[in-house]
């Protein structure tokens, strides 16, 4: 059985309502990503899913333990969450850097897929901040050092290159308007499958014996629009995508 790590896809609501005079406070936790994860686990993937808060106290704790996942999957969360747990930021203690290892994974054999929203890539106020983090040089992509967010409220076209590509599980080339995205920069020697307005949208590459895919718009609203969560296409691309990034196949579709 085919084993995915999903980390983010995650956050707490913290609300303040104001009536007149007076004002109360309500708080709401929310996970997101469930369409994805029932894309891969109706095909037959055990998705182990490590929301935000989580993945300072329930990240693998050794390279082998990381090493019985064929994909990673970071989606919606910064590397802070990765590089500053209580031990570190509280107690100025040291621990092992969970980016390298992320990273080594990767360059050992393992799949690592990017995918977009407000903390993925550079992000919101570029507080995502994976340039310059040991991951940022095994993406497919560049990551920006400012705030990379493309609203699109209008609709961004998609533009798909490759669609014979086995990455993209034969979903053809007519793909809904997305709301936004992270823009990036391709890198040489990666594959840029699908484009969104000009910018990359699907893009693969290698890392040492592993391989990396980024999917730089949400898996879910608000950048994925109701007609994109509802599109037959969703569920086989999600699965070729990860299929491809955890080491299966090598080209054109049925390849």
């Amino acid at each position: 059985m085919k084993k995915a790590l999903l980390l983010g896809e995650s956050w707490t609501t913290h609300m303040i309502h104001q009536k007149g005079f007076d004002s109360f406070t309500t708080t709401e936790y929310v996970e997101g990503g469930q369409e994805f994860r029932a894309a891969l686990e109706d095909d037959g993937w055990r998705v182990t899913h490590l929301p935000a808060h989580t993945i300072e106290t329930h990240f693998p704790s050794s390279p082998e333990e990381l090493a019985a996942y064929d994909l990673v999957v970071i989606s919606d969360v910064g590397a802070n969450t990765f590089l500053l747990s209580r031990a570190v930021f509280g107690r100025s203690e040291r621990e092992p850097n969970k980016l390298e290892q992320i990273r080594d994974y990767v360059l050992a054999g393992g799949g690592l897929l990017m995918v977009g929203g407000y903390l993925s890539f550079s992000g919101i106020d570029a507080k995502a901040n994976y340039a310059r983090s040991p991951l940022g040089d095994i993406l497919p992509v560049e990551v920006l050092e400012t705030d990379d967010r493309a609203e699109h409220p209008e609709g961004a076209p998609v533009l798909v290159q490759a669609p014979e590509h086995a990455a993209l599980g034969g979903v053809g080339a007519d793909w809904p308007a997305l709301l936004g995205y992270n823009r990036t920069r391709e890198r040489a020697g990666a594959e840029v499958l699908v484009r969104v307005k000009e910018d990359p949208l699907v893009a693969l590459g290698t890392a040492g014996k592993g391989r990396t895919g980024v999917f730089t718009s949400d898996m879910s609203p608000h950048w994925a629009p109701p007609p994109f969560m509802a599109w037959s296409g969703y569920a086989p691309m999600w699965r070729a995508l990860a299929g491809w990034v955890a080491g299966e196949g090598s080209g054109v579709a049925g390849g």
